[in-house]
């Protein structure tokens, strides 16, 4: 009786440290985090930037998976079809966390429902850039010039929520840009700067090393307000009133991720928008932080979501 018992409480004191053991080692193994959008786009940026500090925060290794395609679905869906253990996780954009629901007909995920809110990454605005010869050199000359060119100026887009800022500029200054879509924005600078595409919206990053270098011409910023960033690249709003398209990023997981898993990371990612290396890289990028939690999240994405859905039928687009 004395050695059965001592066996049972042998096999309790095994199977404790056991599964302890096992959620530490869990903690210690290489997280995947999917980017929608293809290297170079600042999705990719900021993912990279916020990645780099999570492995000096948690001590575990972050492998950065750039899966491009269907507007983001690809990359997202391959999140939604992963364990909701933590190891596989997305940094995206508000296309495919919100924006996707206004644009893609029968989206196969409810980002309300088959993602578990992280914490914010990024909050930025897009550029709209033409090449540095372009006979355009203010927003208003770039209205007059698309007018006179109904239909014919291309302006290359490589998101939904790219898409309707080009129907609400056409919407707004009684224009006919046609949008042109692209997987990514460093193809469609490479294109403006070939002459192929008159102009494209991209983030500020990447307009910040084309306008510096001379390459292409920033005509307005698409957040109500300057970027601080960007201080000389005026607000489309100052043109066309009530013009506002903040970009953000955020870092979300499959749905039914464990709370504690959650605020874990949603605690490493607080503690890394802070580092002072964080700030200054996005600064240079044209970025900001995001300050979310994951509850702030979920409200937020639920109000973006809604917010797209009412501009896009505003604009007289319907999901394809």
């Amino acid at each position: 009786m004395k050695t059965r018992t001592f066996l049972k409480t042998l096999g309790l004191a095994v199977l404790l440290p056991t599964s302890v053991t096992v959620a530490q080692a869990q903690s210690k193994r290489p997280v995947r985090v999917i980017v929608p959008l293809p290297a170079g786009s600042s999705n990719d940026f900021a993912t990279r930037v916020l990645t780099q500090q999570l492995y000096g925060i948690l001590g575990q290794s972050f492998i950065v998976d750039n899966k491009a395609g269907g507007n983001g679905t690809i990359g997202t869906l391959d999140v939604l079809r992963a364990k909701p253990d933590g190891l596989t996780l997305m940094c995206g954009s508000n296309s495919p966390l919100a924006a996707n629901v206004a644009f893609v007909k029968n989206l196969p995920y409810d980002p309300l429902r088959d993602f578990t809110p992280i914490a914010g990454v990024t909050l930025t605005n897009h550029v709209l850039l033409v090449k540095a010869s372009h006979p355009a050199r203010t927003l208003a000359e770039f209205i007059a010039y698309a007018k006179q060119r109904p239909g014919k100026v291309s302006v290359g887009s490589s998101t939904a929520s790219v898409r309707l800022q080009i129907a609400t500029l056409n919407q707004r200054a009684g224009i006919q840009l046609m949008d042109v879509p692209y997987r990514g924005t460093p193809a469609s600078i490479t294109d403006v700067m070939g002459g192929v595409l008159e102009a494209t919206l991209t983030d500020p990053g990447n307009a910040l090393s084309q306008v510096q270098g001379g390459q292409m011409r920033a005509l307005g910023v698409t957040s109500l307000r300057r970027n601080p960033a960007t201080p000389s690249w005026p607000a489309i709003s100052e043109t066309l009133p009530g013009f506002d398209f903040p970009s953000w990023n955020a870092l979300v997981g499959p749905a039914g991720m464990p709370r504690d898993v959650v605020q874990r990371l949603a605690d490493a990612v607080a503690k890394a928008r802070k580092h002072p290396d964080v700030v200054a890289a996005l600064k240079r990028h044209g970025s900001t932080t995001l300050d979310m939690g994951p509850e702030q999240l979920k409200d937020f994405m639920a109000a973006e979501t809604s917010k797209w859905v009412s501009l896009a039928r505003a604009a007289g687009i319907q999901p394809e």
